[in-house]
């Protein structure tokens, strides 16, 4: 006979259970690292149309007003055609990609050395919520069953919990740097942005920040 589950446990089993039958057409983690790799190399990740943040911000979680414990996310490189990005910001920045292939990220993220040099950390993939609603989609994107986070601003607060984006969902996937908070987590402790001249790692926020 099974043990009979209270509502909240019930709940907890269904969220956390993956059927072993569960069919995805997503790539898994082998096969997004080895197809990204050479993304190791900045220079390459330019060559293939990669650009930096133009804001050159290199996000923590203490300035998103999150726990300064959480770590960093890093410098974000993006494909502008991946992501449908037409200008600059009016008055925030907005696309019209619905680009989830994890194998071709639209964003890649690094973390800066003391040297001057930049790390492979992660891989991301971000779409902006009305271009997947508008494309017929009624909830958000998922890789491997997860569904991407939604972030959007909060008028309410002094920190800008969307980074100068509308509205949009996005999946940080953290391939090149091990993540005590799990793959999925958005930040990782074990990042630092401590080596990079505008970031803040001890807190605050700036009047504009870039990353997603």
């Amino acid at each position: 006979m099974l043990p009979k589950l209270s509502g909240a446990a019930l709940a907890l089993a269904l969220v956390f259970s993956h059927p072993a039958n569960t069919a995805t057409t997503d790539p898994d983690l082998a096969t997004v690292k080895a197809a990204t790799a050479r993304f190791q190399d900045v220079k390459q990740a330019i060559a293939e149309g990669y650009v930096r943040d133009p804001m050159d911000v290199c996000d923590t979680a203490a300035m998103m007003g999150r726990p300064a414990g959480l770590g960093g996310m890093g410098i974000h490189y993006f494909r502008p055609d991946l992501l449908g990005i037409k200008g600059p910001p009016n008055p925030r920045v907005n696309g019209s990609g619905t680009h989830t292939d994890f194998r071709t990220p639209s964003v890649l993220i690094y973390e800066p050395q003391a040297d001057g040099s930049l790390q492979l950390v992660a891989v991301e993939n971000l779409v902006f919520r009305w271009a997947w609603r508008q494309a017929g989609n009624a909830q958000p994107p998922t890789y491997l069953g997860v569904p991407y986070d939604l972030m959007q601003d909060d008028p309410h607060t002094k920190v800008d919990e969307a980074h100068m984006f509308e509205p949009h969902y996005d999946r940080h996937v953290w391939l090149f740097r091990y993540n005590p908070n799990g793959t999925f987590a958005q930040f990782n402790p074990r990042v630092s942005c401590a080596a990079h001249k505008t970031s803040i790692a001890s807190g605050g926020a700036p009047e504009h920040s870039g990353g997603h």
